[in-house]
Order: structure tokens, then sequence, then C-alpha cells
């Protein structure tokens, strides 16, 4: 049988996220993690819940199954708060996952795209606080998209109405030009 799930790559740092030491093994960490965030939609530290809870309760009123995740301290790199995002996202089908460490971000859902979630991070990382970067990575979600397709569609319309156009006065000036130079002629 194949492995249909991605590696991925879970720190030590998510161990502080359920409170239990960096010792334990990290599969034991992270299955806590999974079960605080079934339980309310959110694995954070003690002073973050409440606000966190809020912000979750208000997203499901939206329409968004958000689920947070916030880590005390950052991995050496932040590639792992998405494969973090991804393990929870596995275990919350449907459901948008933010994780948050100290200055990084890491995201996961079925719902919306890459780019979608990759501009709430950057909102969510740069706040003072979890609640606040939470609270910011929601409102990006809902902020509309530029039009880029229609923008596109209406660029090409008009460069091709310009062609055409220019072609026309090119055809009636080269005629122009004839009717002048046969009437030059017959003087």
């Amino acid at each position: 049988m194949t492995n249909l799930h991605p590696p991925t790559f879970i720190p030590v740092e998510v161990c502080s996220t359920a409170g239990l030491a960096p010792s334990t093994p990290v599969e034991q960490c992270l299955a806590a993690v999974k079960a605080d965030v079934a339980s309310d939609g959110v694995a954070a530290p003690a002073a973050d819940v409440a606000g966190l809870q809020k912000i979750v309760a208000s997203a499901q009123e939206r329409g968004i199954d958000l689920k947070v995740v916030v880590m005390e301290t950052s991995p050496p790199i932040d590639t792992p708060l998405r494969d973090i995002a991804t393990e929870i996202g596995a275990a919350n089908p449907g459901a948008t996952v933010l994780v948050l460490s100290p200055g990084w971000a890491g995201t996961y859902s079925t719902t919306y795209d890459r780019v979608t979630l990759e501009a709430g991070q950057d909102v969510a990382k740069t706040a003072p606080n979890p609640v606040v970067g939470t609270q910011a990575f929601v409102d990006q979600l809902q902020t509309p998209d530029f039009p880029w397709t229609g923008l596109t569609i209406t660029l090409v319309i008009g460069v091709a109405a310009a062609a055409v156009l220019t072609r026309v006065l090119q055809l009636r000036g080269r005629r122009s030009q004839n009717t002048d130079t046969a009437a030059d002629q017959v003087k």
C-alpha cells in the first residue's frame, strides 16, 4: 500500500501548545493538539484561548470553519507551521487552519486558494499577538479579490478594438491617397 499522505515535519515546539514538555514524543504532542482543536477549534496558551474562541465562533457565523493553533515558540524554520496546519486540516475536513508562532504563520484550507491564505498569513504573523493576528487573518479571508479576469478581458477587447480601428484608418488613408494621386494624374 502506498502512502497517500505527504511527508510532514512536526517540530517539538508544538508540545508547548498542548502544555507538554519538549521531551514528550512529537506524535503524542500533535495528538493532544488535535484533541484540543476538536473540542473548541483552538489549541493555544491559556491566556489566548478565550479571545481565540470568540474569533472562531464569529468566523463560524460567517461560514468559515476556522481552527487555530498557537505555538509559544517558533521552530528553526517556518515551513513546519504549514505541516501542522495540514495535519489539523486532515483531521478536520473542510476546515481552514491557521497556525501561529512568534513571527510566523502557516495555513491550510480546501476552501480558500493559496494566494488568499498567504495574504492572510502575512497580516496574521505581523500582528502584536495571536488574537489580533487571527482576527486579521479572518478579515483578510473576507476581503474581496481584485477582479483580474474582468480587467484582463477588458484590456484584450480594448487592444483588439484599437488594432482594428488602426487598420481601418490605415486603409482609409491609403484609399484617400490613391484617390488624390489619381485625381492629380487626370489634371
